[in-house]
């Protein structure tokens, strides 16, 4: 015999095999905990503690009861062989949980306590679904796709969504997994878990429902001045002076630049973190001059390691890295068999931290790349890892999460108050710790170029307001071919009303080409500075890294309001305009800030697209004309120009 019961705040459901635990998490959330174990476990993950609510029970029979919250509203039902929940947003039904002969939930033991578990819901007609964070992907609305919840190169899984019905949905388990929405059914699987535990949310708008996850999850800090600029980078600065080569020759043109990055093997051994000293012999002294033109040094940091670094050892002995269940030890092949440190143990935090603060903090260096976050082991058997907090298999999506803790705490710990870091994959909560994300190593192409806008977009449904891509693409550019030279100037217009812009990739090196440091153990790529593309193209990307700098006003006030709100400042139109059913469809234009519009080309050899502008009157920023809302209008722009519209008497209109 099942047993439904409830306390003031909460509803629980017993039965064998399963106890179930509804109760309100701060305003206008339900979140809902379900296990075979004898009692739900409070492991919150990257949760942030609950505010305050507006929950109410009641019961409606004997196998009925009700919490309501604000918004939201869950309807406990026993049903034959189990039981039945009902999500209502202001009294309409937004989704059920799905009987199919067995309790809804379906399990399937591993080991110990732990889980495969799956939760079937409902599907919605016409429901349209967004988040989930970024892959190669064209496609903006996941309805009718399924996804894998695992992290690897050019992807990051945000098992966060968002719906056309007005809410939001967060499984928090941090497991891998997958997610489905296809016709007959929604379904999300925890490969290996303690427990299922999700929360959906509502606000009265995508804005308000927005507020709520970042309640959960937390909020971006306020973005440093200098991030909102124009980031040169390559693969690679071989060394200090070719590093200083280029910032130097960016100043003289007085083209700002506002940060500019050392890639990875800048170092001598991997795990060593710091510079080779016959090629980067005065770390101090280009910092010293980087500051001077008002130039910013990234360091990229990898946290890989081998037994030729000075810190293996101490760090495998005390249990700093990520092990193995079975097996010998390493994860990731790459100039030798690698492991990586695992940031979920305290004692590892403090004691990369103290490696990084002599070889690069010490000179001023204050901002870093954290590549390789997913982290990048090779097989994916997340099973066979040991972190600290737990096997991987019910664990492994949290690493970017703790890599990024890792660094805003040592860095506010010192007193610094401009924190970013540029990271290569992200976790709910990841936006917290001043995460700006890329969506990694991506080919140059103008599909990937699509994609990279479906991934932006996807990003800030998930909490994501730092968001950036390599302008170009990352490998595969040839700099001397038409077809790249017209691929990276559309990029650059899509980089300019990214929330970060930042000028990356591996160029095709040319016919003939010679290290300028033999022996140097990782070799540059081709060039890849706002020069290298042509003489037609210099003068169209010089305009446009000013024009970004004219713009950092405007981009730092919405980023001021994504710090407090949650609100993304590159977001979809039906973030704004949520009652404009068309809206919702649209997945190649979107909204940057609140007054401007921005639709990228992204089409090789096209001049011109169809753009859609919703309600109110829109001024186009190349000729100041007016065009009437609610329309499409087809639009044109050669090579050198791009197509947004502006608010009218949005004051924005006039950096144009």
């Amino acid at each position: 015999m099942s047993i439904l019961k409830h306390t003031e705040k909460s509803i629980t459901f017993q039965m064998r095999d399963e106890f179930v635990l509804v109760e309100p998490y701060g305003a206008d959330c339900i979140r809902v905990r379900a296990t075979r174990n004898n009692t739900v476990s409070d492991q919150g993950w990257t949760l942030l503690p609950p505010k305050d609510d507006s929950a109410t029970v009641t019961q409606k029979s004997n196998d009925c009861i009700c919490l309501e919250n604000g918004n939201m509203k869950a309807e406990v039902c026993r049903v034959w062989g189990g039981y039945r929940i009902h999500f209502y947003k202001n009294g309409k039904r937004i989704l059920t949980t799905r009987e199919e002969g067995d309790p809804v939930r379906k399990y399937s033991h591993v080991e110990g306590d732990n889980y495969q578990i799956k939760a079937l819901f409902e599907a919605n007609k016409g429901e349209h679904i967004y988040g989930l964070g970024q892959e190669q992907t064209p496609y903006f609305d996941k309805k009718g796709s399924s996804s894998e919840l695992i992290h690897y190169n050019t992807k990051s899984a945000m098992p966060v969504i968002y719906s056309s019905l007005g809410y939001g949905f967060f499984w928090n388990n941090p497991s891998p997994g997958r997610v489905e929405f296809t016709n007959n059914h929604t379904l999300w699987q925890a490969d290996s878990a303690y427990q299922m535990d999700y929360f959906i949310f509502a606000g009265s708008t995508p804005a308000e429902t927005a507020k709520i996850y970042c309640d959960l999850t937390g909020y971006s800090p306020k973005m440093p001045s200098w991030a909102a600029g124009f980031w040169q980078c390559k693969l690679r600065y071989e060394s200090q002076d070719d590093l200083l080569e280029v910032a130097r020759k960016y100043h003289a043109l007085n083209i700002p630049v506002d940060a500019i990055v050392i890639d990875y093997f800048h170092w001598t051994e991997q795990g060593d973190w710091d510079f080779e000293p016959s090629l980067w012999p005065d770390p101090k002294a280009m910092c010293d001059e980087l500051y001077a033109m008002n130039i910013r040094p990234v360091v990229s940091i990898w946290p890989t390691i081998n037994p030729h670094s000075r810190n293996f050892w101490q760090m495998n002995n005390e249990n700093m890295l990520v092990r193995t269940e079975n097996g010998q030890r390493g994860t990731f092949e790459f100039y030798g068999l690698q492991d990586f440190i695992d940031p979920t143990n305290p004692r590892t935090r403090e004691f990369v931290w103290e490696q990084i603060k002599k070889s690069y903090y010490s000179y001023g260096i204050k901002t870093f790349w954290l590549d390789e976050a997913e982290p990048e082991v090779h097989p994916q058997q997340f099973k066979n890892l040991k972190f600290y907090i737990g096997n991987g298999a019910q664990t492994a999506l949290t690493y970017p999460y703790y890599y990024q803790k890792l660094f805003y705490e040592a860095l506010e710990k010192e007193g610094e108050k401009e924190i970013a870091t540029l990271t290569r994959a992200s976790y709910p909560g990841s936006q917290k710790f001043g995460a700006i994300v890329w969506n990694g190593d991506i080919p140059s192409t103008f599909q990937a170029l699509f994609e990279s806008i479906v991934s932006g977009l996807s990003m800030s449904m998930c909490g994501i307001v730092w968001w950036n891509s390599d302008i170009g693409g990352f490998h595969q550019g040839d700099i001397e071919s038409d077809y790249f030279r017209e691929l990276i100037v559309r990029w650059f217009q899509f980089g300019l009303f990214c929330p970060v812009m930042r000028l990356h990739g591996a160029r095709k090196k040319p016919e003939g080409y010679v290290p300028r440091h033999p022996g140097v153990k990782e070799i540059s790529g081709g060039d890849n500075e706002i020069w290298s593309f042509g003489e037609r193209n210099f003068p169209i990307l010089r305009d446009l890294v000013l024009l970004r700098n004219r713009l950092k006003p405007y981009i730092l006030k919405h980023m001021d309001i994504a710090s407090e709100k949650g609100t993304p400042m590159m977001r979809p139109l039906f973030f704004d305009y949520y009652e404009d059913e068309k809206c919702y469809s649209i997945d190649d234009e979107y909204l940057f800030g609140d007054d401007i519009i921005f639709a990228p080309i992204y089409t090789q050899g096209a001049t011109e697209r169809k753009v859609y502008l919703p309600e109110g009157t829109w001024v186009r920023t190349t000729d100041k004309k007016e065009y009437e809302g609610g329309k499409e209008y087809t639009c044109h722009a050669e090579l050198d120009e791009f197509i947004a519209f502006c608010k009218k008497g949005a004051a924005v209109i006039e950096v144009f």
